[in-house]
């Protein structure tokens, strides 16, 4: 697991950014693919098809600048690749493509779907006997208006997967909310949660890794509204 600075990171999503603006979308995502993939992360270049390797899964695909330079900085990509960002000849589209991007779990487009994906991942992981790996969603508040996840989340409460992890980074963005906060969306289908400041490095690593394997968990990031 390497380490990456925050100047590194900065000098990269600026490569990926060639001038053109960013919205909160990136932005609010940048310090949980930092600290993940920094800390938390049980994959490297050559684990990308280990088997027993962590699962990361970005549901929130229009954030997508920012874990590619996340997965340059940890040596997934060429650095290269990042200047061309959105080309014709790019494998880097708009949204993550996982038969073109190494490291990529899964490929996004409509908002909803990576959460079901991720409880299909762990049911897997369980099914095979593997008990090492965790399976992490990473999506925005917003998707949680989307129906998909209003199955998934009970579902993956009832059926006790221990072994997955969902991030939910909350700039207040979602149309319907609930009440008692993001979290109460899932602690009321039995998952465990934590609500921590979005731009604490380590809350955000004690949040990540304080799952106690019997049930699923959440990591609700906060950041100021519309970053």
């Amino acid at each position: 697991m390497t380490t990456t600075t925050a100047t590194d990171l900065g000098a990269l999503l600026e490569r990926v950014r060639a001038g053109r603006e960013f919205g909160p979308n990136v932005y609010s995502t940048l310090d949980v693919l930092h600290v993940l993939y920094d800390r938390v992360l049980r994959i490297t270049p050559a684990t990308v098809d280990d088997p027993d390797r962590d699962r990361f899964l970005l549901s929130k695909g229009h954030a997508v600048a920012g874990y590619y330079a996340v997965l340059a900085a940890h040596g997934f990509l060429p650095a290269e690749w990042l200047d061309d960002q959105g080309g014709p000849d790019s494998r880097l589209g708009d949204h993550p493509d996982r038969t073109l991007v190494p490291g990529v779990e899964i490929g996004s487009g409509s908002l909803g779907h990576g959460l079901g994906l991720g409880v299909g991942t762990a049911l897997g992981l369980r099914a095979q006997g593997r008990t090492g790996p965790r399976v992490y969603v990473l999506l925005g508040d917003a998707e949680l208006d989307e129906g998909s996840n209003h199955e998934a989340i009970p579902y993956a409460g009832a059926t006790g997967l221990g072994n997955l992890t969902a991030i939910v980074v909350d700039n207040r963005s979602a149309t319907y909310g609930w009440p008692g906060g993001a979290a109460s969306r899932f602690t009321v289908n039995g998952w465990s949660a934590t609500t921590v400041d979005g731009r604490d490095h380590d809350a955000l690593h004690t949040a990540l890794t304080g799952h106690d394997n019997h049930r699923p968990h959440v990591v609700v990031a906060v950041v100021p509204d519309g970053k």
